[in-house]
């Protein structure tokens, strides 16, 4: 399986939920408010032998008139029309911004992909609205024909896509495994978003379920480490990969 990080950039974010661009090189964090977390947004390809597979898709931002998603697809050799599944963890706007693009939002950003996402995710989604969610932008998801709604709290995708719903970071966020020719990668969306936090046992206040979290986190590294996985970090600004 060959695995292609989309970085968007390095962003700050507190308490009103904002993705503010950083820029280490100029910036200190200590001149953000206080609370700042400082984040990458990474999506990810996995081409696998059967699709080529986008792994949430970031902020949804343009940069020169055109989606950023798209343009650091392009720049990696691969068109947005060859997008075969999208895996979506859950549908903070930070995850899901690039499901659809224009300026009303109804068209879908991959034309020949299909979207996977659980129907409870969605469902919640709109009943929590901004600022965590901003629905307007994936409206869409709820109908169109290219959409894939899971209803299972575990369940496959195919023979190499495994997901399972954990109620940790949200309350229907869900993690993936990807296994294909004795390789097994895990991407844990914000479950397990950084390399330190699978080192380092803390409950973390933004989770739903903050010692679950934890508890998954120590439980998915000892067995990565045992069993070889790969894992697919989405806001780690040094350690995108980590491979076993």
């Amino acid at each position: 399986m060959k695995i292609i990080p989309l970085s968007e950039g390095t962003f700050t974010i507190d308490k009103t939920k904002l993705f503010v661009p950083f820029d280490a090189d100029v910036q200190e964090l200590q001149g953000r408010p206080a609370g700042s977390l400082l984040v990458e947004i990474q999506p990810f390809v996995v081409i696998t032998s059967k699709d080529i597979l986008l792994l949430d898709t970031g902020l949804g931002f343009e940069k020169g008139g055109k989606l950023q998603l798209h343009k650091n697809l392009t720049e990696a050799g691969i068109n947005p029309s060859d997008i075969t599944k999208i895996l979506l963890t859950h549908l903070h706007k930070d995850h899901a911004g690039g499901i659809s693009m224009g300026s009303d939002h109804k068209q879908l950003s991959f034309p020949n992909a299909k979207y996977y996402l659980q129907k409870r995710e969605l469902d919640f989604a709109f009943e929590k609205g901004f600022p965590s969610y901003i629905t307007e932008e994936f409206e869409i998801l709820k109908i169109s024909p290219q959409v894939v709604l899971l209803e299972d709290d575990e369940g496959k995708i195919n023979d190499i896509i495994h997901y399972k719903i954990t109620g940790a970071h949200s309350p229907f966020h869900q993690v993936f495994w990807i296994r294909d020719n004795d390789k097994t990668i895990f991407f844990g969306g914000d479950d397990a978003p950084q390399l330190q936090q699978m080192k380092h046992r803390f409950v973390a206040k933004y989770d739903f379920n903050g010692k679950k979290a934890m508890e998954l986190r120590r439980s998915w590294w000892e067995q990565g480490q045992k069993d070889h996985w790969t894992f697919l970090f989405y806001h780690d600004v040094k350690n995108p990969v980590v491979e076993f």
